[in-house]
């Protein structure tokens, strides 16, 4: 539902309800009601903001039916939790696919 997906690319983003409605120019408590799915129905000029904000489409937002298989963006929590402190930490994407390649060679050993 696109609550769920509005949330999960904030925390995704590493943003707080907060941030991203001073991103996105709408009030905190609106962003609220409409993840919390409240607010069932923002206009498409909210979710344009949103959007933007987030660097996805509306499409994207109001896709339903994605795949989580075929879906790169598809997160659990904890992946959501892992990556926003190694974001916060300063990782950069290098770093972490330097990581992933260190862990593959340690492996084949």
């Amino acid at each position: 539902m696109m609550q769920n997906r509005i949330k999960q690319l904030r925390k995704l983003r590493g943003y707080s309800i907060n941030e991203l409605s001073m991103k996105a120019g709408i009030s905190k408590s609106y962003l609220s009601y409409i993840e919390r799915g409240i607010q069932k129905n923002p206009s498409l000029h909210i979710l344009s903001k949103l959007a933007n904000s987030l660097g996805t489409t509306v499409e994207d937002l109001l896709e339903e039916n994605q795949n989580p298989e075929m879906n790169v963006k598809h997160l659990d929590e904890e992946w959501i939790e892992l990556f926003t402190e190694a974001v916060k930490q300063g990782i950069t994407k290098e770093d972490f696919s330097l990581y992933l390649d260190f862990i593959k060679f340690t492996r084949l050993q």
